[in-house]
């Protein structure tokens, strides 16, 4: 298990750190969220030691990190980390080798993940003739090519269409599924809504809501109801007792209840306007908790 306790760390004036904790589990996926300057990609080199933290420590499966321990970590920067004009075979295996993989091991797993990435037959291929979707390929490969026992991934879908988006998914999904902890930081709430199982949000250098994030939805004590009616307006909403509107558009309605709110009156009310031709009733999702985790914390 990966465990960041109390970090700090600071720019000049500005406080980039200030005791941020949180922990990711081995076979799960741990998604790190937070608006632009929260502190996310910092957090994440100090545990590579690009950055050094002023405070804090940060520890794997109880031990302090060093250098060996990081040769079984990979981690993907939001930057391109690649070689551009090196061919992509010997990327990997160069790669590959800077884990410990042996000569001919190395060179082997880079054909395998080659062939997995639908890139069979470009070893020869340099990095800046691939697509970007490809080069993402090829950058999530050298962080997952020596089995890692922790990956760190920093905006890994950014800018990538939706079949490379489902590909990369299935291969975080698989590290995860063999045991690796994962982390993760993406502005694409839907995407780790789907793929986490864990969440730490941050803000100002500190993690304002962490853990599993089922539980969390659940633990709530509001909820949302959409609606979708034939019925023009939201005069009917807003006098249900209660009921906040925080969404209209094109007949749909979406509105902020207590998780206790009794839904006859509610429900009523809206056949009353227009014919319902959809109802859903759910805990907070992902954005939900994210916006509300953030304003509190401003």
């Amino acid at each position: 298990m990966l465990e960041l306790r109390g970090l700090q760390k600071r720019y000049g004036e500005v406080q980039a750190l200030q005791g941020c904790t949180f922990e990711a589990r081995r076979g799960r996926v741990l998604g790190l969220l937070g608006p632009n300057g929260a502190g996310k990609t910092t957090a994440m080199r100090t545990i590579f030691g690009l950055v050094e933290a002023d405070g804090g420590s940060i520890l794997w499966d109880g031990k302090s990190i060093g250098m060996s321990e990081r040769r079984r970590f990979g981690y993907m920067p939001e930057q391109r980390g690649l070689y551009a004009r090196m061919r992509i075979g010997d990327q990997l295996t160069y790669f590959a080798q800077l884990h410990g993989l042996p000569a001919q091991a190395a060179h082997d797993r880079a054909r395998a993940w080659l062939a997995r990435l639908g890139l069979a037959g470009r070893e020869q291929s340099r990095v800046e003739e691939l697509s970007h979707g490809n080069q993402q390929r090829v950058q999530l490969a050298t962080a997952l090519l020596h089995e890692p026992e922790m990956i760190v991934l920093d905006e890994p879908f950014s800018g990538l269409d939706p079949v490379a988006v489902e590909s990369l998914k299935e291969m975080v999904r698989d590290a995860a599924g063999n045991g690796a902890a994962v982390v993760f930081s993406s502005h694409q709430l839907e995407l780790v809504e789907d793929l986490c199982e864990d969440i730490a949000i941050i803000n100002h250098g500190r993690v304002v809501k962490s853990g599993e994030l089922e539980a969390i939805r659940q633990e709530t004590p509001v909820r949302y109801v959409d609606i979708g009616s034939s019925g023009q307006g939201e005069a009917w909403a807003g006098a249900i007792e209660g009921a906040e509107v925080v969404e209209q558009h094109n007949g749909h309605l979406r509105l902020r209840v207590a998780r206790g709110t009794d839904l006859g009156p509610l429900v009523a009310a809206a056949q009353r306007a227009g014919e319902i031709e959809s109802f859903r009733f759910e805990p907070p999702s992902l954005s939900d908790l994210f916006l509300e985790a953030v304003r509190e914390s401003e």
